[in-house]
């Protein structure tokens, strides 16, 4: 690293930086030096007002806040000129990934109060040396005062300010709330929860979780959860201590590990929040909480269930700019899209959605029910539970307390004048049977059975009870999908296929030269994975008059996906195979995802 003699980086060097990048011309530069005070000023005024008055302002954040036209396109924002900084200092820039962070490590390693005031974050161990983010890499007494705690030789790299304080702000943060519950609880406590572990006569048991470290702890988890887009939290308990894990595109990510006198206090805290009984550790419940996050509802469902070493926790996010989608925006192509918006427009008919648990199946029901729903149509739904609850529906939950099922609920609803009616799942004899019914008497119903593609839903259908005849005259078409994970746009490259991938696509060698991919290299804003966000992918099976007469005449599935093929239907693999082709995923997303439908 070339580090200026004179230290840490100032006004005048980083605008002569800025001219010698040829990224500001130098009459900017001098305006800049000008009205530098002033802007200063009111930089730590603003520091003042958010609590940072610790905090120094640095001279990149006070030439960014210029906004200044960067020479050819663009403007000087702080992340560019933070890549000038570190390409000077002959060192790297990083984008800091959340869910790598080692809050341990950072804390472990360095003080808040001298971690927010030089702008470090220690972010872990590569190739046997220390990795320090920082955000002025000419900073040498930092490094070598950094290199005196750690005691091992440091590897810097260059970070923007403001992830560095949002990281350390978290991280410490939620180390206090932690502290502070651990004190409020004793650093030991009763766990009935753990098989292992026997009770402690006269321990404390104060695990009510209504102490205030316990909620800012509760907070910062659902709020972090929503930031980096889970859809899902798990927080499960462990021998000595619980791990804190997230679902993210498909994918889980281990984010925390909370100490376990900490676990009961905040499985409580949230099982509180959801109305669910906190005496009762030794059976599964069920609850949900409503927040507002960024100006937006956002439903939770929170279930609970006992396991070796505790009660275990998985909380689901129902965030309703995912859940309540334009149906063209669920991943359709034109020419299917064209012919689904066509079929849930019908007046009456059944239309069938099928797919493993985590396909995407209740976002496409939701959208299509948001898409048809208006003034003059009553849509109603039964689920089991309710993943969202939505204004323009009337929504009912199953209770199998009450006796109210699926079927029982249904012949009760059609009693409700419904136009529209979303069974949440057709399950049993009773309800395959109604759900047919509900539709040959002119109402439209939307559903979902478990089988692995669109022809077997025929299958299931008639073995649960449907006659075939009625079904014929009622199915109007049946959707398959999967969801697959999208390759990243901030680091994708075209590439071709190698003779392995070809093979697991079923392609040969000649198709498969010719065949362009693209494939993400991994980088920050993925997470080194090469992918990130989701599409779906669909079987769209239109039932014609051909189709109705194989099903109506008992054909087996293989059958009927055979005449639906040629009538123009595109398999999972196909249509998985047409997303490749076009960029949106890669090969090996769709190997995995589509290797059971082919």
């Amino acid at each position: 690293m070339n580090q200026r003699a004179a230290g840490r980086l100032d006004l005048d060097r980083l605008l002569e930086l800025l001219e010698q990048a040829g990224m500001l011309d130098h009459s900017a530069a001098v305006d800049v030096q000008m009205k530098a005070g002033g802007r200063l000023r009111q930089l730590e005024r603003q520091r003042e007002r958010a609590g940072l008055s610790d905090v120094p302002v640095s001279p990149a954040e006070l030439v960014a806040s210029f906004r200044l036209p960067a020479r050819g396109a663009g403007t000087v924002t702080e992340a560019r000129i933070q890549q000038v900084i570190a390409d000077a200092a002959g060192v790297p820039y990083v984008d800091i990934d959340p869910l790598k962070i080692d809050a341990t490590l950072i804390t472990g390693a360095v003080s808040q109060a001298y971690a927010r005031r030089n702008a470090v974050l220690p972010l872990g161990h590569q190739d046997g040396r220390f990795l320090l983010a920082v955000d002025d890499p000419f900073a040498g007494d930092v490094v070598e005062t950094m290199r005196a705690r750690v005691q091992e030789p440091i590897e810097v790299v260059v970070a923007l300010r403001a992830d560095i304080l949002r990281v350390l702000e978290e991280v410490f943060r939620f180390r206090a709330s932690l502290k502070g519950a651990i004190a409020e609880l004793g650093e030991t406590g009763t766990d009935f929860g753990n098989l292992e572990q026997l009770v402690r006569l006269g321990a404390n048991a104060n695990l009510d979780g209504d102490d205030s470290h316990v909620v800012r702890a509760v907070d910062f988890l659902l709020r972090y959860a929503l930031d980096q887009s889970a859809s899902d939290l798990h927080i499960e308990p462990k021998r000595q201590h619980s791990v804190v894990r997230l679902r993210i595109d498909g994918l889980l990510h281990p984010v925390h590990q909370l100490p376990k006198v900490v676990h009961a206090a905040v499985t409580s805290r949230i099982k509180t929040l959801a109305r669910m009984d906190i005496a009762e550790k030794r059976r599964p419940q069920d609850g949900r909480i409503k927040i507002a996050h960024r100006e937006v509802e956002v439903e939770l469902r929170i279930s609970s269930m006992p396991t070796a070493f505790g009660e275990k926790l998985v909380i689901r996010f129902f965030d309703p700019g995912v859940l309540l989608q334009e149906v063209d925006a669920l991943g359709f192509f034109a020419d299917e899209l064209e012919s689904f918006r066509r079929v849930i427009r019908r007046p009456n008919g059944l239309v069938l959605v099928t797919g493993p648990t985590g396909s995407g199946k209740t976002t496409t029901l939701y959208s299509a029910l948001r898409a048809i729903a208006g003034p003059t149509i009553n849509v109603a739904t039964i689920e089991d539970p309710i993943e969202m609850v939505v204004e323009d529906f009337n929504q009912t939950a199953t209770n199998a307390r009450l006796g109210l099922d699926f079927s029982t609920l249904l012949r009760t609803l059609l009693r409700q004048d419904p136009d529209v009616v979303m069974v949440g799942e057709i399950r049993d004899r009773e309800t395959a049977q109604a759900a047919v019914q509900a539709a040959l008497t002119g109402h439209l119903v939307l559903s979902t059975v478990h089988t692995n593609d669109a022809p077997g839903a025929v299958s299931r259908m008639v073995d649960l009870g449907a006659e075939p005849f009625l079904l014929s005259t009622t199915l109007l078409g049946v959707l398959a999908q999967r969801l697959l994970r999208r390759v990243c746009l901030s680091c994708r490259e075209e590439t071709t296929l190698s003779p392995e991938l070809a093979a697991g696509l079923g392609l040969d060698p000649g198709e498969a030269r010719s065949f362009v991919v693209w494939r993400g290299q991994g980088c920050p804003v993925c997470r080194g994975t090469g992918l990130k966000g989701r599409v779906g992918v669909f079987e769209w099976m239109v039932l014609d008059e051909r189709l109705r007469k194989m099903v109506q005449e008992g054909a087996d599935a293989v059958e009927i996906g055979r005449a639906a093929q040629r009538a123009g239907m595109r398999s999972l693999r196909e249509s998985a195979l047409k997303k490749l082709a076009l960029g949106l995923t890669s090969a090996e997303e769709v190997i995995r995802v589509t290797a059971e439908g082919g």
